[in-house]
């Protein structure tokens, strides 16, 4: 046990892009300095939509929804990830431009989101899992579906084409 190397646990995720959500010049006030002091910033990855707090290397200039690697390697922006944070702790300024960076975020993985929302099945004989969305319910699931039987030359290729649906960046913004 005392050769054993720490490294990621198996099946561990990690973000490799994020984009910036605040940028604090002068670290969180009020709060137990337990990481170097320096200029900090608060982010959102862009696969897992994990909230992150970072320490920035002294050269870079950072602005909010700046897109930043995070990632294992070498990093231009970012020297330090400090760790996850929840909800509770983004300044007020992050929860205002989360929203907008999570819709960019939707935006820029459009075709991810299609085929995800294309592909999605039954969770059970009575319950789809699009019915978890806020703003589709059963009537929604089922009308949707109908229309895509009838004619699979017309599946849904962009977020905005099954007019059924709430906007998949807003209801996707609204449920992360």
């Amino acid at each position: 046990m005392a050769n054993e190397e720490k490294g990621p646990r198996i099946g561990q995720k990690y973000e490799e892009h994020a984009y910036v959500l605040d940028y604090l010049p002068h670290g969180r006030p009020g709060v137990d300095r337990r990481y170097r002091a320096g200029a900090l910033v608060q982010v959102i990855g862009e696969e897992y939509f994990t909230l992150l707090e970072a320490i920035v290397q002294e050269t870079a200039t950072i602005k909010t929804s700046d897109r930043v690697y995070v990632g294992k390697e070498a990093r231009e922006k970012v020297t330090y990830i400090i760790g996850r944070i929840g909800y509770e702790a983004l300044t007020s300024t992050a929860k205002m431009e989360l929203p907008s960076v999570i819709e960019k975020i939707v935006l820029n993985r459009e075709s991810w989101f299609v085929a995800f929302f294309n592909t999605t099945q039954a969770i059970t004989p009575r319950m789809h899992s699009l019915e978890l969305l806020p703003g589709v319910g059963k009537n929604t699931c089922g009308r949707s579906s109908m229309s895509e039987k009838d004619n699979p030359s017309k599946a849904s290729r962009t977020c905005n084409s099954v007019p059924t649906y709430p906007t998949p960046p807003n209801s996707s913004r609204n449920e992360l």
